[in-house]
């Protein structure tokens, strides 16, 4: 979707193991470098008996800071894979910890990329990405017999029912798509010859995950 990017609602966790390395990620949601920067701190001090706690961050919408450190490890084979592993996915304002308990194997150059992409893949996996979007809340009042012609339109075209209303007429609240919000209210009035009252409420941004609306 236009003007659209990918956000990390809520961090996640994932472990691999690679000849008997241990490999553990942590994913977190920031809104600044020094939040990224308490978060990493404090797996480091969970897991001070590591060999390695490498991490990345990206802040911004346009990925503006950028860090990453392999934390020992040689140099290429963490922290850039970790941070790779977040901006090929379009995340923004994410911060992650990959901490490595050294199980007595080198696993060379390229096994340590796998294992550290690995790891992240595990940790995202666990993660609620959400694709945030921008739309309208919007207000549809009418009768009885036409309401269920709106709730009709509403399945069609995917559109989250955020309240509903029963009195002497029935209100629908809808969450619309900023692009498809004339075309919405135009659908909505032909299919009740004019007789709903359709109001637009607040412009908000939301996402969608487990096929609920989360409004940001």
């Amino acid at each position: 979707m236009e003007n659209s990017h990918i956000i990390l609602y809520r961090g996640g966790q994932g472990e691999v193991v690679e000849k008997k390395s241990r490999f553990i990620a942590n994913i977190f949601p920031v809104s600044k470098e020094e939040e990224a920067l308490e978060k990493i701190a404090a797996i480091k001090k969970k897991h001070y008996d590591a060999r390695h706690n490498c991490f990345a961050y990206v802040l911004g919408e346009k990925n503006e800071t950028e860090r990453c450190s392999d934390d020992g490890e040689p140099s290429g084979t963490a922290g850039r894979p970790m941070l790779e592993a977040l901006t090929g996915r379009g995340i923004h304002n994410a911060a992650a910890v990959v901490t490595r308990y050294f199980g007595g194997t080198l696993l060379g150059t390229g096994g340590l990329v796998r294992a550290y992409t690995a790891a992240m893949k595990e940790a995202l996996a666990d993660c609620v990405l959400l694709e945030q979007m921008t739309g309208y809340k919007i207000s549809i009042r009418a009768d009885y017999n036409d309401m269920g012609k709106i709730q009709y339109l509403a399945k069609t075209r995917e559109l989250p029912e955020l309240d509903v209303q029963y009195a002497d007429m029935v209100e629908m609240v809808l969450l619309v798509p900023e692009e498809l919000q004339d075309a919405v209210e135009r659908e909505a009035a032909e299919k009740t010859a004019g007789k709903a009252v359709i109001t637009r409420l607040d412009k908000v941004h939301y996402g969608i995950a487990g096929g609920k609306a989360i409004l940001l």
